[in-house]
């Protein structure tokens, strides 16, 4: 496994912990649809979440979350109206990003609600 995947993979279990402290369900991991994957679908309180999970190991070249770009929320947006179809959900639905640092010591984690549409 090469450090881009682990540090990909160690995010993602960084990010549905923190979602899960915050009262989240995971519905999902790695959804995949087509050309489209999307890391978390989770739910809470009528929601349905789809979550993109940056991770960098630092900031030097900018913010995890700048590396979602149109291209991608595309892909996601097209994942999410597959699984909204093949579930027949018809609640809320929010596009969510969730920023992480690894860097030295504790993980930097950033959740941003509503963060694209």
């Amino acid at each position: 496994m090469t450090d881009k995947i682990k540090r990909g993979f160690d995010g993602e279990e960084l990010a549905m912990t923190f979602l899960k402290n915050k009262g989240y369900t995971i519905l999902e991991k790695n959804y995949r649809y087509k050309r489209s994957e999307i890391d978390l679908i989770v739910e809470k309180n009528n929601w349905l979440v789809f979550v993109e999970v940056k991770t960098r190991s630092s900031t030097s070249f900018g913010y995890p979350e700048e590396f979602v770009d149109e291209r991608k929320v595309e892909k996601i947006i097209e994942g999410a109206d597959q699984y909204i179809h093949e579930n027949n959900w018809h609640d809320n639905v929010r596009y969510d990003i969730i920023s992480i640092v690894l860097g030295k010591g504790e993980p930097e984690i950033v959740h941003f609600e509503d963060a694209f549409y």
